[in-house]
């Protein structure tokens, strides 16, 4: 398949920002289940590319001059197959699973989390078993916007009962990381027919370590990660992981829309 992304993010000021550093993941790598056929950012200045711990590719976008806006984009064409969780799909720096085992300020489970997760723990080695839970997890919190935000934890989340994406994501690493089933958090884009137009921000699922490799969980979808998805950054919560986080000195008031567009060739 054949994936066409085009994705913006426009913030503007109600004063002068005077200076900007944004720390942009918003650039895929080539794997066994995806190829860049062609990528680039549009931002204002030249960002600085590099990676990051994780091995994602990061770019340091810095703006040291007064604007009342930025606006920043990125687009291109990715070629992907129908191979999913081939150990090769999780290419970049080698990090041992373990590190992923670790509660973060968004995934950490409280009691009610941890009874919930604690159901599945008989079967949480075994692939079937965290299919059962990534399944559980979307029957209990069906999607809906708007009833969480962006620095909702997985806590909070589950007890709405409600979420999106990226809230499944987490609750999903709450519960292995409980269970003691390294678990990590992707950002990405999923081509979704019928539902292709536009999105209001890109897309999350989850990775988990069982066995000898990861293997990866779309809550929101409740599938694996296939021919329909790109893979961006991987890391321990959100906030690893997000296309776009940044500090500003000044700007008073900030207001943000964001929209990926993504259409697909068979």
């Amino acid at each position: 398949m054949r994936i066409s992304i085009d994705h913006v993010t426009h913030y503007t000021y109600d004063e002068p920002v005077r200076a900007s550093t944004q720390y942009l993941r918003l650039t895929p790598r080539d794997n066994t289940r995806q190829r860049i056929l062609a990528w680039r950012l549009d931002t204002p200045g030249t960002p600085i590319a590099t990676f990051d711990g994780y091995g994602n590719i990061l770019h340091v976008l810095t703006i040291d001059t007064p604007v009342n806006e930025i606006r920043i984009r990125a687009l291109g064409e990715v070629e992907t197959s129908a191979v999913i969780d081939q150990p090769a799909d999780f290419n970049g720096v080698v990090l041992s699973p373990l590190l992923f085992l670790r509660a973060t300020t968004l995934t950490a489970a409280d009691e009610v989390l941890a009874a919930f997760a604690e159901r599945y723990r008989r079967r949480i080695g075994t692939l079937t078993g965290m299919r059962e839970l990534a399944g559980a997890i979307h029957k209990k919190m069906p999607f809906k916007a708007g009833e969480t935000h962006v620095s909702s934890s997985a806590a909070e989340a589950f007890k709405i009962g409600s979420a999106v994406c990226q809230d499944h994501a987490h609750v999903f690493l709450a519960c292995c990381r409980h269970l003691g089933v390294p678990a990590r958090y992707v950002s990405g884009y999923v081509y979704s027919p019928g539902h292709s137009e536009v999105h209001v921000a890109s897309h999350a699922w989850a990775e988990a370590w069982v066995l000898d490799r990861w293997h990866s969980f779309d809550i929101a979808n409740n599938c694996p990660a296939g021919e329909s998805h790109v893979k961006l950054a991987v890391g321990g919560d959100y906030l690893d992981a997000c296309p776009i986080r940044g500090a500003r000195t000044g700007g008073g008031t900030e207001s943000m829309l964001a929209a990926a567009h993504v259409t697909a060739d068979q």
